[in-house]
């Protein structure tokens, strides 16, 4: 098979970063999805000779296709313009429910983030932030793949990410001795006030609906960000993730 046209993809991830992330998370046992093929600008072959270095040595281990094709067959299929005339076609991603509830670790339920971008965004913070995994909803599995590894600067492809719905992923974690801290303001405490060691699930609502009265009723804590002035308006959902994120990485380096 010499042609792209004849291969059944479900993904496209673009640029090296993207790419190479999934390489590292198919290798950690992280993530599930198949390369089946590389698609490189052939006017790149002299500027990209290292990346092409590197995508030969990993077609041999993970069995893909390196395609040397015409610009505007990159085009063809790239979301967006910052591909570096690199791209990836891809198979479905599968992935875990929340049967098998890890012993230890902070988990975080990013509800209501539904834009492909923030999403990314959020999901770049969280692995910065040393988080363990994150869970979707089932209507969120990460639909805009390639948006979202792009925004995530490939965080997306090396998470551990569970697909479950928030109410039972709340139920499999509290069952496990897991504490349920829920962002929000009424009944809250500063974060800095806050206890947030691990084992922790964080669950931070969307802009639009936040994070429903179920899920709050369910939390053992609801903790708050204090702002450095009077400020009626919120952070975005991502923001506030990240810094959330980091006061638990905090609270819980201190003790090591």
């Amino acid at each position: 098979m010499n042609s792209y046209h004849d291969i059944c993809y479900e993904c496209v991830l673009e640029g090296m970063t993207s790419i190479s992330a999934l390489v590292h998370g198919i290798e950690s046992g992280h993530n599930s999805r198949k390369i089946l093929a590389v698609l490189v600008d052939t006017d790149k072959k002299r500027s990209k000779y290292r990346e092409i270095g590197y995508l030969k040595s990993m077609a041999a281990i993970h069995n893909y296709q390196l395609l040397f094709v015409q610009s505007m067959d990159i085009e063809s299929v790239a979301l967006g313009t910052t591909h570096g005339g690199i791209v990836a076609l891809c198979s479905e991603r599968v992935y875990m429910d929340c049967s098998d509830v890890p012993a230890d670790g902070f988990w975080v339920i990013p509800d209501g983030i539904e834009d492909p971008f923030n999403l990314g965004f959020t999901l770049r913070s969280l692995y910065a932030a040393g988080v363990d995994g994150v869970i979707l909803p089932p209507q969120n599995r990460l639909c805009a793949a390639g948006i979202v590894a792009k925004s995530s600067a490939g965080t997306s492809e090396l998470l551990d990410i569970r697909v479950c719905d928030s109410e039972a992923a709340i139920e499999a974690f509290s069952n496990a001795g897991y504490k349920i801290v829920c962002a929000g303001i009424r009944d809250s405490v500063s974060i800095y006030q806050a206890d947030l060691k691990k084992p922790l699930l964080l669950v931070v609502g969307g802009e639009k609906r936040g994070i429903s009265r179920n899920i709050l009723d369910r939390a053992d804590q609801i903790v708050r960000i204090d702002y450095g002035r009077q400020f009626n308006g919120s952070l975005s959902a991502a923001s506030a993730t990240a810094i959330i994120a980091f006061e638990v990485l905090h609270q819980n380096q201190s003790e090591q």
